[in-house]
């Protein structure tokens, strides 16, 4: 069974609710990652994507002046020890990309498409030597 726990990342980059746009844009740049987790205070409340960034500057709004606070979508979230094929269908029903991993109401991790797609083919590769490994004929010597 695959776990969340086993392919999230642990380190997760936040920004503050009352940061700008451009403020969450170089730091995604900065970290070359695609989202930032919103926090006010202790709390996490939301999540800004790169999208976000690109649609907020198509609509004319100032990145200087517009608050991270004011974009975010709303926050859905899973546990470490929910299966890998739960968070994908998570992802999938809700038409979402990055998911973050909360636990006792702490931000732990963040678990991506990437992640998923990273795990089934590690398990197909793992599955494919098993095979290989079950049905390869013994070394015939005459």
């Amino acid at each position: 069974m695959l776990y969340v726990r086993d392919f999230m990342s642990r380190k997760v980059r936040t920004i503050n609710s009352s940061s700008n746009v451009l403020g969450a844009a170089r730091q995604m740049a900065k970290w070359n990652i695609g989202s930032l987790v919103i926090v006010k205070g202790q709390k996490a409340m939301g999540i800004i994507t790169e999208g976000d960034v690109s649609k907020a500057v198509a609509k004319g709004m100032d990145p200087k002046k517009t608050a991270v606070g004011f974009l975010h979508k709303k926050l859905i979230t899973i546990g470490p020890d929910e299966k890998l094929e739960d968070a994908a269908n998570l992802m999938a029903s809700h038409g979402i990309k990055k998911l973050p991993v909360m636990e006792g109401g702490k931000l732990v991790g963040m678990v991506t498409q990437t992640d998923i797609v990273g795990s089934s083919f590690a398990l197909v590769t793992s599955l494919k030597e098993m095979v290989w490994a079950r049905y390869r004929p013994p070394d015939f010597q005459p």
